[in-house]
């Protein structure tokens, strides 16, 4: 038998789908497990490969500039050329790029595998949410889909604290790396197997060359500012250099794209401000998420002296919170309440949490106040996601499904990076200031994660009153309840007679 995904749910049945699915979502764990099991493992990869401190940024850096400039022509390209297609490809580079990273026996090796790690997961990334989207368009199994697909990130990413502490300190960073192998494998077997091809637009009028090179050079430049300002300065001619060339060059990219037939980013999907209002509040949301586990883990150990693996512990109420309301409670409440209905008290509690980590301090026990306040982002974030990605993309046409998927995803991870990079030198700043003028080392750094938590907590209150003032709740889940209110009434009627 032929297990596929389609986006023709009637020739293909439910099971088939949604092993597909699971197997796409494998694709996605390689990559949460990496955003957050290399954090843990750097100072072992410090210490054995001779990185000095400016280098061994370079390990995540070199990583994200490759992600974050490739995610929207890998989207594009997955429209274009087969969304399968570029997905398999993706994590076969990934997995190569894994096991590249494993066997480095030098700084510049690991630097240059790491690159190579970026290129793949952006390919694959680009192109996951378009295959959901696309395999289930129905409303109701959309929800749950996502449910599947947030249960896995939030499961990966609490995964990957603890696998990250314990496969260093029990074996070596190399095995953080290696444990990539096995998933990439089985994902590609499988999903040759599983994931049926979704024909492309074709390459046949011409490929938007320019345009490829113009937005994937100022989303590479873009991103090395962002990542460099906190060891540049934000105001250095290298962090003004860098990133005003970005900006011209996303100027001529978006002039270049109004001119030509077949354009990379039909500018056409920029004028649904679901797609814009939804993603810019993914972006501010995602400042947020990064800077809770950014300077939650510096809180954590610097402040009140935990270990990694003790760090990975303490943010499983965040994760498992999260992962608990992926399980299909977050989509039950969204068909029946609307997905902006959730997404409002969402948002309100993420910003609530971010408060109370805003009011932590070197005295304060695990339980309740941090425990709280980490479990308040989960149940916060389990509220926010599915609806943010829900109406993202509930107005895209399916053939452009992978360029919108590409969009929300470059604005959550430029919009996450660009407000961890400012958020992380402005707390610098303030830990600094504090100690010149005599307080204690964890005084000035808790005042500065403080500060941090603080700023953060106005970024997603920011995108909730995007949300109230931009989003409405889609057409489609409005149609898809109003379809399961008639379908009730008749198994109603009929149960009567």
């Amino acid at each position: 038998m032929n297990l596929t995904i389609s986006t023709n749910p009637a020739r293909f049945g439910d099971r088939q789908r949604w092993l597909a699915l699971v197997v796409i979502c494998f694709g996605q764990l390689m990559i949460v497990l990496d955003s957050t099991i290399v954090n843990v493992a750097l100072p072992a990869i410090q210490r054995d490969l001779h990185f000095s401190q400016a280098n061994l940024t370079w390990v995540v850096n070199g990583y994200l500039i490759a992600y974050g400039s490739l995610l929207l022509l890998a989207g594009r390209a997955g429209d274009l050329m087969g969304r399968k297609k570029v997905f398999l490809a993706g994590v076969a580079v990934f997995t190569v790029a894994s096991g590249l990273d494993g066997l480095a026996f030098d700084s510049t090796t690991l630097i240059a595998a790491r690159l190579l790690q970026g290129l793949g997961g952006a390919m694959s990334a680009g192109v996951i949410l378009a295959l959901i989207v696309t395999g289930f368009p129905k409303p109701d199994e959309r929800a749950q889909a996502m449910s599947v697909f947030m249960f896995v990130v939030a499961g990966g990413g609490s995964l990957g604290l603890l696998a990250g502490g314990t496969l260093t300190q029990l074996i070596s960073w190399h095995w953080i790396f290696f444990i990539n192998l096995p998933i990439g494998v089985g994902t590609m077997l499988l999903g040759s197997w599983l994931i049926e091809e979704h024909e492309g637009l074709g390459l046949s009028r011409g490929v938007d060359v320019a345009g490829s090179i113009l937005i994937s050079a100022a989303m590479m430049l873009g991103v090395y500012a962002i990542v460099t300002a906190a060891e540049m300065g934000w105001t250095s001619a290298h962090t003004i250099g860098f990133g005003g060339t970005a900006i011209v060059l996303l100027a001529t990219f978006f002039v270049v794209e109004a001119r030509i037939d077949n354009p990379i980013l039909p500018l056409r999907i920029l004028r649904l401000r679901s797609l814009t209002g939804a993603s810019a509040a993914r972006g501010l949301v995602a400042t947020g998420m990064f800077t809770t586990f950014f300077l939650g883990a510096l809180y954590l150990q610097h402040v009140k002296g935990y270990s990694a693996f003790g760090t990975g512990l303490a943010f499983l109420p965040s994760t498992l919170a999260l992962a608990v309301l992926s399980l299909g409670i977050s989509a039950r409440l969204m068909r029946s309440f609307g997905p902006r209905a959730l997404l409002i008290p969402g948002l309100a509690t993420i910003t609530l949490a971010l408060l109370l980590m805003a009011t932590t301090d070197q005295n304060a026990a695990y339980f309740p106040g941090i425990f709280g306040a980490y479990l308040l982002f989960g149940i916060g974030a389990g509220m926010t996601f599915m609806p943010l990605t829900t109406i993202m993309l509930a107005d895209i046409p399916a053939t452009d499904a992978g360029i919108a998927s590409g969009v929300g995803n470059v604005t959550m991870q430029v919009g996450g990076a660009f407000g961890l990079a400012a958020l992380g030198t402005i707390s610098s700043d303030h830990s600094r200031a504090l100690l010149a003028q005599g307080e204690s080392l964890v005084g000035a750094l808790t005042a500065g994660y403080q500060l941090g938590f603080g700023i953060a907590a106005a970024c997603v209150a920011a995108g909730l009153v995007i949300v109230l003032v931009v989003l409405r709740t889609p057409r489609v889940a409005v149609e898809g309840r109003e379809l399961e209110g008639v379908e009730y009434t008749r198994t109603e009627t009929a149960e009567a007679a």
